[in-house]
């Protein structure tokens, strides 16, 4: 294999090149989903912009303040949550979102609402924050009925009328893996582009005959 012609490849499959192919599959599709998924995305490279500097920008340590789980609230999960709901409100997609971070959930302005509900984890780990060890988001997205009278059951819905799920990890590298309902992939973000790259195609969870699970990329 030539490296040199790999490391310089012309033709790469962007997060929102494989969004966009994934909308074009659904011809009623009228882009919605796909603007969402660039904001969060957006959301996931101002975060992993945030951990990398965490130490030099001073945000690390315990911002004051305990999660609706009950744990101490660092810094950057703070400002991860503020990132991640201005994201989501800004879309013009969502109609309520419900953070890990917060009491109550958030219900858009009538004004700025979509058809889409997200439950989130802005960052989950960060009692690892201080140690540097990996952190990530996490997030669901469903679908609401009737985006005028939204309540708190359109949040409740099951795990298999998910249209859309993923995490983002923050580490030595920035991978983001999506599933929007025909397969999962898995994304690095490059830096010197400022996009996230497709680099695991395909992943699958197999179990051997000893019931070990096993992840192929």
């Amino acid at each position: 294999m030539d490296h040199a012609a790999d490391t310089f490849r012309t033709d790469l499959m962007t997060i929102t090149r494989h969004v966009l192919n994934e909308q074009s599959r659904h011809p009623e599709s009228r882009g919605d989903l796909t603007i969402l998924l660039s904001h969060i995305v957006l959301g996931c490279k101002f975060v992993a912009s945030a951990v990398n500097k965490a130490g030099l920008a001073k945000l690390t340590g315990l911002a004051g303040e305990t999660n609706v789980q009950g744990e101490e609230q660092k810094k950057l999960d703070v400002l991860s949550n503020e990132v991640f709901v201005n994201a989501l409100v800004s879309s013009g997609r969502t109609c309520v979102l419900v953070s890990e971070e917060d009491e109550k959930a958030t219900f858009v302005d009538p004004k700025l609402r979509g058809k889409y509900c997200v439950c989130f984890d802005p960052l989950d780990g960060s009692s690892n924050i201080d140690c540097g060890v990996s952190i990530g988001t996490i997030f669901g997205i469903y679908m609401i009925k009737n985006q005028d009278t939204v309540t708190l059951e359109e949040v409740l819905q099951p795990g298999k009328d998910m249209i859309a799920a993923g995490y983002c990890m923050y580490g030595s590298s920035c991978t983001l893996v999506l599933s929007t309902g025909n397969g999962v992939n898995g994304f690095t973000l490059d830096p010197s582009l400022g996009e996230f790259i497709m680099t695991h195609p395909d992943i699958k969870v197999l179990c051997d005959t000893a019931n070990r699970i096993h992840l192929l990329f």
